[in-house]
């Protein structure tokens, strides 16, 4: 039976494992730090994996794990980190540097959101989840889901060169699925 359990575990990993790791970047704003996280999401979620594996959804619940550690790295964390708000300037802008640079502005402005505000726009928007999933993910009311999202949606459009990258993304190069 462990054997089965194991399988079913590593080939949840396999499909599952780029989808979890974007999620975790719009959550840090690091791609080294989401790795980190979600392999430490994945490690508990292996610890437990014949009840996550048995719930209606595994990949909400191990979505809420790593939402979860995310939480827990800011609680232990002391030192504050300092995100850059643009990647280094490149001599002349194909649509890959393009992206990449509206990639680097959009995770600038997410490390400016409080964790819970974050949380909540990543898996709101770029997840695409509702106010029930997102409130049932992070442990709260759907009504603090709507606070909080009309709250750091509001903190975003203040972000300099955001409302631009927003602009050219629009053109249906939208969130994570």
């Amino acid at each position: 039976m462990q054997a089965e359990l194991e399988a079913q575990f590593q080939e949840f990993v396999r499909a599952r494992w780029s989808h979890l790791v974007r999620t975790a970047i719009l959550l840090t704003g690091d791609p080294h730090h989401a790795e980190d996280l979600t392999q430490t999401a994945l490690a508990k979620a292996y610890r437990s994996w014949r009840r996550v594996s048995r719930a209606d959804h595994p990949e909400a619940y191990v979505r809420r794990i790593l939402v979860s550690c995310n939480s827990d790295r800011f609680r232990k964390r002391r030192v504050a980190e300092s995100l850059t708000a643009a990647p280094p300037e490149h001599p002349g802008h194909d649509d890959a540097v393009t992206r990449a640079d509206e990639r680097g502005t959009l995770l600038a402005a997410l490390a400016q959101l409080p964790p819970r505000q974050r949380a909540v726009v990543v898996l709101r928007y770029w997840e695409d989840l509702s106010e029930g999933e997102v409130a049932e993910v992070l442990g709260c009311s759907p009504g603090t889901v709507k606070s909080q999202a009309s709250k750091g949606l509001a903190k975003l459009r203040t972000f300099p060169g955001l409302a631009q990258t927003m602009s050219h993304a629009g053109s249906g190069q939208g969130g994570g699925r």
